[in-house]
């Protein structure tokens, strides 16, 4: 993996931002069209501000979620809520968003093949937990298996623990094609996690599927 340190989280989003931004215009220079993903939760929100006033073709861009919520789209938990109030705002407004959660199961078939149309993805940008998860592939999950499976389909439901909400992800095969891979975290926990990933199987690291291939980006 190619690791890039910065001074600070503001440093970090800045240039993140930029660089997604140079990729992505890159890729509309030979491509019709683009597909980046990018992960929910707050740690993106400052790169989100940053990257929505990017110059680009954002009418040729779809967006999608690394992974999403079994909520509705305005519910407090939702990714999709931060994406709408941090990234397609501005210019960024005009991308095309394809939303993960599908109103019933026989939507799946048909979220498969809307999927399969935008990849490989363009720029894949992930979180990682200090378990090591990435998107919604959990160490311990009783979906893992199926979701790093080479034959997984490109979104898979997933349980989650507790009382936690079900949840949509992106499987193992799709972030593993992704032309550009940037892995994003903060702190010394999530450092010292990734160097531990590296040594370890997806099983337990379920983040350790992209690092192989993946810019990583941290910041204290």
């Amino acid at each position: 993996m190619n690791l890039i340190e910065y001074p600070d989280s503001e440093a970090m989003m800045m240039d993140l931002a930029q660089a997604i931004a140079g990729e992505l215009n890159t890729t509309l220079m030979h491509d019709e069209t683009a597909t980046l993903a990018v992960p929910g939760g707050s740690t993106p929100g400052p790169m989100f501000d940053a990257l929505s006033a990017a110059d680009l073709e954002w009418s040729r861009i779809t967006v999608i979620l690394t992974d999403e919520r079994r909520v509705p789209a305005d519910h407090e938990r939702s990714n999709e809520r931060l994406l709408r109030e941090r990234l397609l705002v501005g210019r960024a407004a005009e991308a095309r968003f394809l939303r993960l959660v599908p109103e019933g199961d026989d939507d799946m078939p048909a979220l498969h093949a809307a999927l399969a149309e935008r990849l490989p993805l363009s720029v894949l940008v992930l979180g990682m937990g200090a378990d090591m998860h990435t998107a919604s592939l959990f160490p311990g999950s009783r979906d893992l298996g199926s979701a790093l499976d080479t034959h997984a389909p490109p979104l898979m439901a997933v349980e989650a623990s507790g009382d936690l909400e079900d949840r949509l992800t992106l499987t193992a095969p799709v972030l593993r094609g992704a032309i550009s891979t940037h892995l994003l975290i903060t702190g010394a926990e999530k450092r010292a996690a990734v160097e531990r990933a590296r040594t370890l199987p997806p099983t337990e690291a379920p983040v350790s599927v992209i690092l192989g291939g993946a810019t990583v980006h941290w910041a204290p």
